[in-house]
């Protein structure tokens, strides 16, 4: 289906009460067929097993009542008679058939015989073979006897068609009655059902014109209104999160933007002011000297903050790592070495497994999350306390953990302190930290397919390096961003 196809959006109130209607009327005409066909079975049958009555009756007074007078008795009932005797003589009384067809004829004058007895006597004439035949308008019964003489009677059918007529017309009368009454009942049951989507309507109207705290919030969600109320709740819900997740971003990065551009002012201040006396002040060679260290110095420090800010933006971007097999030990061992030789103070003390720790990773990246972690170590301990970095393999996943005696980290900082150009401890701000390498850090860890969490401690502060001893699958090798802090 194509994206840009239109909703048909046809009135649901009115296909509703339309189909329902169709659908009554549809009913109602199937039960009037039914009724039409079954109550004209009915009648006819009726006048079938009239016939037999009266032709059992008759063969029962076969040669007690003259052929005459039985002949008589039966067309006084508005019957056409015909009896074949036997002997070759036959007797015809009442209406032709063809008078029959045009209703049933009244009983002649005089006095009108009555029924002969259902049940013979004993050794009495009985019927043999019966054949009923006829048309609409007639019915006719063709029985021969016991004693072989036939009999034959037929009855007029008009008054099957003529009722049928009637409860055809009343059944009409009754339908539209019906018809109407349930239109009315109809539309009154629809518009009440479909109230509910006029809820709908009316909130999504409200959050577009700014309500966003309106929500439909169903009684029974598991209905079919409450299944598309519940989604409409659930979807206002996400975009009011992922609004309120794009305004708390753009602060992020305005606030980022303002500290980073803050935390370069500082040294291009120091390195303006300098070259400036430089060139305009006549100093001696030990003030000059002074001056161009400072430089150095400020430099050195811008230098460092924009290689921080470019790995952050790696890091977003997604890192490029070159993976290999090693033994963790030795990049820790080399760490530990590097950490004596920058920080001579620093007692650094390593915990490592006798047997090999092989793990799937770039050795230089976490060679530089372990640099940071160190780093940060020597720094909240003043460059002379006591670090110990441990190796604890568990089984599929692999642990660092770097500890120190320092002061330690509250609680509720421990992760505030993995977004970007945090310090918390703002007076150690000229000391070369800029607040990224916790962030650096954790954004190589997690496209190690790891993590870097700050652990309770009750003394000092304890970092925790976690990487799985295999690597990720090939889908989530490059997944620096996957999980970002700070700005996204």
């Amino acid at each position: 289906m194509s994206a840009s196809a239109a909703l048909r959006s046809g009135s649901l109130r009115r296909r509703t009460i339309v189909s329902v209607l169709a659908l009554m009327a549809l009913l109602l005409v199937v039960l009037a067929v039914i009724v039409d066909v079954a109550l004209g079975a009915r009648l006819r049958g009726q006048i079938e097993d009239r016939l037999r009555d009266r032709t059992a009756a008759t063969a029962s007074l076969v040669g007690i009542v003259p052929a005459e007078d039985l002949a008589d008795r039966l067309s006084a009932q508005g019957l056409s008679v015909r009896i074949d005797e036997a002997g070759g003589g036959s007797v015809v009384a009442g209406p032709s058939p063809e008078q029959l067809r045009g209703g049933p004829a009244g009983p002649p004058g005089g006095p009108r015989g009555g029924d002969a007895p259902a049940t013979p006597a004993p050794g009495s004439v009985t019927v043999t073979v019966s054949e009923l035949s006829g048309d609409t308008d007639l019915v006719t019964l063709r029985s021969t006897l016991s004693d072989g003489s036939t009999l034959t009677l037929t009855a007029s059918a008009a008054g099957v068609g003529e009722t049928l007529a009637q409860v055809r017309w009343i059944m009409a009368g009754a339908s539209v009655a019906v018809l109407l009454l349930a239109a009315g009942a109809v539309v009154l049951v629809v518009r009440r059902t479909l109230r509910p989507l006029d809820e709908v309507s009316d909130v999504a109207r409200a959050i577009g014109a700014g309500e966003r705290d309106r929500r439909l919030r169903p009684t029974n969600p598991d209905t079919e209104i409450g299944r598309v109320a519940t989604a409409l709740d659930e979807m206002l819900d996400d975009v009011v999160g992922a609004e309120v997740a794009a305004r708390a971003a753009e602060e992020r990065l305005r606030a980022f933007l303002s500290d980073a551009a803050h935390e370069l002012r500082t040294p291009v201040a120091g390195i303006r002011a300098a070259a400036d006396t430089l060139v305009r002040a006549d100093l001696d060679g030990h003030e000059r000297e002074m001056l161009a260290g400072h430089v150095v110095r400020e430099a050195s420090r811008a230098s460092r903050l924009v290689d921080d800010l470019l790995m952050m933006a790696r890091v977003d971007r997604g890192l490029q790592l070159a993976r290999a097999r090693v033994d963790l030990r030795r990049i820790v061992d080399t760490e530990a070495e590097r950490a004596r030789l920058v920080h001579p103070g620093l007692i650094i003390r390593t915990e490592m497994p006798d047997a090999t720790v092989p793990v799937s990773v770039d050795r230089d990246r976490i060679a530089q999350v372990l640099s940071n972690l160190v780093d940060n170590a020597a720094r909240a301990t003043g460059g002379r306390g006591r670090v110990v970095v441990g190796i604890l393999p568990f089984g599929n996943e692999v642990e660092v953990r770097v500890s120190d005696d320092g002061p330690g980290i509250p609680a509720e900082d421990r992760e505030r302190i993995f977004d970007r150009l945090v310090r918390l401890d703002p007076s150690r701000a000229g000391s070369g930290g800029a607040g990224l390498g916790l962030p650096i850090s954790r954004g190589i860890a997690r496209a190690h397919g790891g993590d870097v969490e700050c652990l309770d401690s009750t003394t000092g502060a304890v970092f925790m390096l976690r990487l799985p001893a295999r690597a990720p699958d090939p889908a989530q090798r490059v997944r620096a961003g996957a999980e970002r802090t700070g700005v996204a």
